[in-house]
């Protein structure tokens, strides 16, 4: 080497170094010691709260998501709520148009119902006079058939009295017995 360094001298030097680093090592274990006793709970604060921030910040990503799905089935529930009512709206129109048919048609049965009865009334008035007419045409004809035969010629029968004069009934000519003679 090029030049010689005594060997007292190394060790001296490897010995100062040893004793520095065990120096510093100790006073570094109380330092830190001194230090952990002397920290700032503020420091210990301010770690909770970040602690709790991240925890808050995953509590509302995860929420976030779940507020996502419950928007996406609430529109489709709005979806099915619209469907539903359009569906409700348009079997009202219809209930509505159906009961307004409904009243008209028991109103034009009324009045059908009505002119029924009132030409059912016209119909046995008219049977009624219809038969009077063919009763009247059955006497007349009765009358001229007995007078045709001779029958009933009024100059050639007894008058005929009145019931309340005493005479007997079969004076009287009956109209029965007259259209038995006519037939």
């Amino acid at each position: 080497m090029f030049f010689e360094i005594p060997q007292n001298l190394i060790l001296m030097t490897a010995g100062a170094f040893l004793l520095g680093w065990l120096l510093s090592s100790i006073l570094g274990s109380m330092s830190s010691r001194f230090k952990a006793r002397k920290r700032d709970p503020r420091d210990d604060r301010i770690r909770s709260l970040e602690a709790d921030h991240r925890v808050a910040q995953s509590q509302v990503e995860s929420l976030t998501e779940k507020v996502e799905g419950l928007e996406q089935e609430v529109e489709k529930a709005n979806d099915g709520i619209e469907k539903r009512d359009n569906v409700i709206t348009h079997q009202q129109e219809k209930i509505n148009k159906t009961n307004s048919d409904l009243k008209e048609s028991v109103l034009k049965t009324r009045e059908l119902r009505s002119e029924l009865s009132d030409r059912a009334t016209q119909n046995l008035k008219s049977e009624v006079k219809l038969r009077e007419i063919e009763t009247e045409l059955d006497v007349a004809q009765a009358s001229t058939d007995l007078i045709a035969t001779g029958v009933l010629d009024y100059a050639l029968t007894p008058e005929v009295k009145e019931v309340g004069e005493g005479e007997n009934d079969e004076d009287m000519l009956d109209a029965s017995d007259i259209t038995k003679a006519a037939t």
